[in-house]
């Protein structure tokens, strides 16, 4: 009976007259209990099965002596072994899906399930026999998007993971552990060359065959992608703030006043940002530097209008201005301080400017406004409409 318990064993043998200690028995049952292997069942996937994929990351050392982490993601076809390497910015779940739905367009398609070893970006929770019980919503709604599968193998349980490869390791031992880097420039031009090498030119240890040999028979398996990487768009829930603002990883983008309070869905695509919230949208150039935000010029108007009295009127439209950057910023506060009695005048001018002229046309006259040390609305008007000024200031700010 090899399943009883050696606390029952020692129960038993107590009743037998048994007068030692446990620890004696527990060990001689330890040595005599057969121990129990799990066989490894190696799930070799069939053409156009199963894909996997994962995060990793190395230190590389350039030759300069400069030392870097870089993190990647890689995913195989686990029958064609053709592989793709990504290098991203992060492990979170954006770098994953959009490097995903890119390898699965540089394969042609689809395979019915995607394999993936390590779940925190995918799984917020689940049980202790690995069921999932709460999915990550981003990559949730992606994965339905796409119409794939997704199997979980849980870290350290090789006996889940198929063919038992370690994807990850084989990147770093057969790319970023053999090869010198200048700079990241260059482990991306190496990275195009090692794809190159390791998919149409080199056998598969697994396989003995070329994997571009084997993709070609795989390719007819891969079902069509629904949707191309550049139009792929994360939905995140997101709410209209009491500013008339929606923030996104600490930047704000502007929504129409009449929108503040309600829920809505921010559409976050690799250059640009889609907000809809009731029967109001707006589309805003994606930002990512730090501080940036973005404010639509035909919700400046609206904006003002809401606000009530002539006091927060006043202070909004010199928001508006001051948000156009640092050059705008630094103006507007010398301007204040050299006109403190009439700069609330000149703040109406240029606001009104601003509803005329691009933002960056603005950008480029405080610019040199700042340079020429000329500080009031009369200057910038001169500078918007001087010839060829706008070329000029384009000139001085870049």
């Amino acid at each position: 009976q090899p399943d009883v318990m050696a606390l029952e064993l020692l129960r038993r043998a107590r009743g037998k007259g048994y007068d030692g200690g446990k620890t004696a028995l527990y060990e001689l049952v330890k040595a005599l209990r057969p121990e129990r292997i799990a066989p490894i069942v190696r799930f070799e996937g069939l053409a156009g099965e199963f894909s996997q994929h994962d995060f990793g990351h190395v230190d590389v050392r350039y030759i300069g002596g400069s030392k870097k982490r870089v993190h990647f993601f890689a995913s195989r076809l686990k029958y064609s072994r053709w592989v793709q390497v990504s290098i991203v910015e992060n492990e979170r779940v954006e770098a994953l899906v959009r490097a995903m739905v890119d390898h699965f367009a540089a394969w042609g398609g689809l395979p019915l399930l995607a394999v993936f070893d390590r779940p925190k970006t995918i799984a917020l929770k689940w049980t202790k026999d690995g069921k999932v019980t709460d999915w990550n919503p981003i990559f949730g709604a992606v994965a339905l998007d796409l119409g794939i599968g997704v199997e979980l193998c849980w870290p350290r349980s090789p006996e889940q993971k198929g063919s038992v490869e370690n994807l990850v390791g084989w990147v770093k031992g057969s790319f970023f552990k053999q090869r010198r880097f200048v700079d990241d420039e260059d482990v991306v031009q190496q990275l195009a060359g090692w794809h190159d090498e390791v998919n149409t030119k080199r056998a598969s240890r697994a396989t003995r065959i070329v994997p571009a040999v084997r993709l070609a028979e795989e390719k007819p398996r891969l079902r069509p992608m629904p949707i191309e990487p550049a139009e792929l768009a994360l939905r995140i829930p997101v709410h209209v703030g009491p500013t008339g603002y929606v923030t996104h990883e600490t930047h704000p983008y502007s929504m129409d006043p009449e929108s503040m309070g309600l829920a809505g869905t921010l559409y976050l695509h690799r250059d640009r940002v889609r907000i809809v919230a009731g029967r109001f949208e707006a589309t805003h150039p994606r930002k990512f530097g730090l501080d940036e935000m973005s404010t639509l010029p035909e919700h400046r108007a609206p904006r003002v209008a809401a606000a009530t009295g002539p006091r927060a009127k006043r202070y909004m439209k010199r928001e508006h201005l001051t948000r156009l950057g640092e050059h705008a910023l630094e103006y507007i506060t010398e301007l204040v301080h050299r006109r403190p009695k009439i700069w609330i005048r000149d703040v109406d001018r240029m606001h009104e400017m601003l509803e005329r002229h691009a933002d960056d046309a603005m950008r480029a006259a405080f610019a040199r406004g700042l340079n020429d040390g000329n500080f009031g609305a009369e200057y910038i008007a001169h500078y918007l409409t001087t010839r060829d000024a706008i070329a000029q200031q384009q000139e001085l700010f870049s």
